[in-house]
């Protein structure tokens, strides 16, 4: 278990801030109650930051077949939509929610080719609200299989998350499992998988990002 580089700079002002807090408590009121809820308010406030930037260990069990979680979280969505922004048709969609105390970091479904990256700047409005797909702040990317066959996957920003990090570039050639991006303070991810594939979860399913197999592929 280590801490997200994501975290550096929030943790950082996180400390400095309540440093400051506790300090003028500490200078302007002699030994008070006071002064020791605000330490204990404090640490609690550090830790919840803390675990909200951890990034464990995770064992992916490669198969070509298999498409991946890309996010700890509850399978909230599975449904036959229509895919407007990049394959224009049918597709099959999971999405999977985060609350602000799974694990934030968001890894590759399937390994193959990245054909398409685009971020849009959006709303902010509640992660499983109908509307987030298309009005949020979110990334789309695209990855090929070595068969052909493309999924879509889309980072979407919450009614907390402000900041969607995404690492991964077109043409660049990805592994199943590894890091893509992060996204910040609860939100949701879209997968858009064709219709052929065998969706393997449930709804409220509880997911493992990096681990849990959400879905099979056909002719792989």
């Amino acid at each position: 278990m280590t801490i997200h580089r994501e975290g550096t700079a929030t943790l950082l002002l996180t400390i400095t801030f309540l440093g400051i807090i506790n300090g003028l408590m500490w200078w302007q009121f002699d030994q008070t109650i006071l002064q020791k809820i605000v330490l204990v308010v404090s640490v609690i406030l550090f830790l919840i930051i803390l675990q909200f930037f951890r990034n464990p260990t995770v064992n992916t069990p490669i198969n070509p077949k298999s498409v991946i979680a890309p996010a700890d979280g509850k399978v909230v969505v599975i449904e036959e939509v229509e895919e407007p922004e990049y394959f224009k048709g049918k597709r099959k969609q999971i999405s999977i929610f985060m609350s602000p105390f799974n694990v934030h970091v968001n890894r590759n479904p399937i390994s193959g080719l990245v054909k398409y990256v685009k971020y849009h700047p959006g709303l902010y409005l509640v992660a499983w609200h109908p509307k987030s797909s298309t009005e949020n702040e979110r990334t789309t990317i695209v990855i090929q299989h070595k068969n052909g066959t493309e999924v879509l996957f889309r980072q979407i920003a919450g009614a907390l998350a402000r900041r969607i990090c995404w690492y991964v570039e077109e043409r660049q050639v990805v592994e199943q499992g590894k890091e893509f991006g992060f996204i910040k303070f609860g939100s949701r991810i879209d997968i858009f998988l064709p219709l052929d594939a065998k969706v393997t979860v449930q709804l409220d399913q509880k997911t493992t990002g990096g681990e849990t197999v959400i879905a099979e592929l056909a002719n792989t």
